[in-house]
């Protein structure tokens, strides 16, 4: 049986939508707990989504950070307000325990070979959380409020976990082009 062009292109064709139709972006993301976020961006590499609601009147943050993962591996989601890259930045880290519990905590990333231990930011965090579900990791956080404006660098991470801590991250490709500027306003 030969098949005609027009058949393959037809198949072609309904491919492409239905890869268009699945592909997902922060704007039609529905959360687990129906919480909801006025603002949200779809970060450029690591499959990753930040979403948020900046309070003006106490100069904060809620924000919640989704990256498509395994349970096998840690996310991290930070804002640098010294500079640019990944030392200086202000971090949120969560991975999963074995026994399937998370462990969510801030971290101060203070040089290229940080500790990603539990410390305390620049700026106040709370209500931290974090769920792991259908392969994707999300970090829910409340931050500020924040000094100097509302215009940040922020960076976002991925790496494995080594004996129930978060190891060091691949140093090429996307993981090293893991950042932005952010604007709680836009």
């Amino acid at each position: 049986m030969e098949i005609s062009p027009r058949f393959t292109f037809a198949i072609c064709i309904i491919q492409s939508l239905f890869l268009i139709s699945s592909a997902q972006t922060c704007k039609n993301y529905t959360f687990p707990s129906n919480q909801v976020f006025s603002s949200c961006s779809d970060l450029p590499v690591l499959q990753a989504y930040l979403h948020w609601n900046y309070i003006p009147s106490t100069k904060s943050a809620h924000i919640a950070y989704r990256a498509s993962q395994s349970s096998t591996r840690w996310i991290a989601w930070a804002i640098n307000p010294t500079g640019s890259g990944m030392a200086g930045s202000q971090a949120i880290v969560a991975f999963r325990h074995s026994n399937g519990s998370m462990a969510v905590y801030p971290t101060p990333i203070d040089s290229y070979s940080p500790s990603m231990q539990p410390g305390t930011l620049s700026f106040p965090v709370s209500n931290i959380s974090a769920i792991c579900a259908k392969n994707e990791m999300t970090i829910f956080a409340v931050i500020g409020p924040l000094a100097n404006g509302t215009t940040f660098n922020h960076v976002w991470q991925e790496g494995p976990v080594s004996n129930t801590n978060p190891a060091i991250h691949s140093t090429t490709g996307p993981n090293v082009q893991s950042m932005a500027k952010l604007d709680f306003l836009s």
